[in-house]
């Protein structure tokens, strides 16, 4: 393999108007960048990873959400195609980009190639799907050229999205502060009430990235909202919070039974646009198993906005350990 064809590239050539850069993360048209939100924007990329092929929501699903989700997955994917056709100004009925396969899921059908070149000509990620010419060849010969092929495009596909993961922009920095908010509890058993939180809060706060907003902070702000100190933090007052302490984002979890079984989730928006930085779920089978998965869900967060695995793995003491209460009833 030569060089040329060996090297991964910052950009990808969309149609005849778009780039879409893997290492800024950013879609952008003549230059200037489109504001695409993150579920949108890896959905797209999904996509165009896959150009040509049908992608299922089932995909779509595993790949943003993971295996397992109990989340409103359905509005969330439509939500997010509806805001990819919108940047693109791509019409459904009339698709240059996103076609819709009804009850199936989705197939990327516009060109996709290197910014140098003009898109149909010598595509990198096309390169697979363009005909091998049969003559001269014997049927081995050409079985073997189609194995090299088809290897040199899975080389390529991997190195592409392996790089896009190592060096996509952190959205979190370790200058921002965050607002942790009270789980929302719907088992019943207010045994989680404050606990989980609590437990949140001292998994995060042996981060060296991630600053959490103060408990004498918030019960000031609160103060100044004409809120008790001891008010709970429900999603609404700790948006409010956020905004008023200039923090980045809130951090709002939730429990929930099902069956005999737990599901814990947590989700972080920036609390100025809304859109959702993070979102992370886990099913503990019993209820002595919560704290664990409250530790698991911290460590993933962690990576998710910016945090080196080398850094988590250093500070990651699990909260059996730590000082917290416990689920004890």
């Amino acid at each position: 393999m030569t060089q040329k064809q060996g090297q991964v590239h910052d950009c990808l050539k969309v149609g005849e108007d778009f780039e879409v850069d893997l290492r800024a993360y950013q879609l952008r048209r003549a230059g200037r960048v489109l504001k695409l939100e993150p579920t949108p924007m890896e959905l797209l990329l999904f996509l165009v990873e896959h150009r040509g092929e049908l992608v299922t929501r089932d995909q779509i699903v595993e790949r943003i959400w993971g295996k397992d989700v109990f989340l409103d997955t359905d509005n969330s994917i439509n939500g997010a195609i509806r805001k990819i056709r919108q940047v693109l100004t791509d019409d459904p009925e009339q698709p240059r980009f996103v076609e819709t396969v009804s009850g199936k899921g989705y197939r990327f059908i516009a060109p996709v190639g290197r910014p140098e070149t003009q898109v149909g000509q010598d595509r990198t990620h096309d390169f697979a799907r363009r005909p091998i010419p049969a003559r001269g060849f014997t049927g081995t010969s050409l079985g073997k050229n189609l194995v090299v092929a088809a290897t040199a495009a899975a080389i390529l596909a991997v190195a592409t999205l392996a790089y896009f993961y190592l060096h996509r922009k952190p959205k979190l920095t370790d200058k921002d502060t965050i607002v942790v908010a009270d789980f929302t509890n719907t088992t019943g058993d207010p045994v989680f009430d404050g606990t989980l939180r609590q437990g949140l809060a001292v998994q995060l706060e042996q981060s060296p990235f991630l600053s959490l907003i103060s408990e004498e902070r918030i019960q000031q702000v609160l103060r100044l909202m004409g809120q008790p100190a001891d008010a709970r933090l429900t999603p609404k007052i700790a948006r409010e919070i956020c905004e008023r302490t200039a923090s980045a984002a809130v951090l709002d979890g939730s429990i929930a039974s099902l069956g005999s079984q737990y599901v814990l989730g947590l989700r972080a928006e920036d609390c100025r646009t809304g859109d959702v930085l993070a979102e992370e779920q886990e099913q503990p089978a019993r209820k002595e198993d919560v704290l664990n998965a409250l530790g698991q869900i911290a460590s993933k967060f962690r990576t998710r906005v910016g945090e080196s695995l080398t850094t988590v793995k250093q500070h990651d003491t699990p909260l059996a350990e730590a000082t917290t209460p416990s689920l004890e009833p």
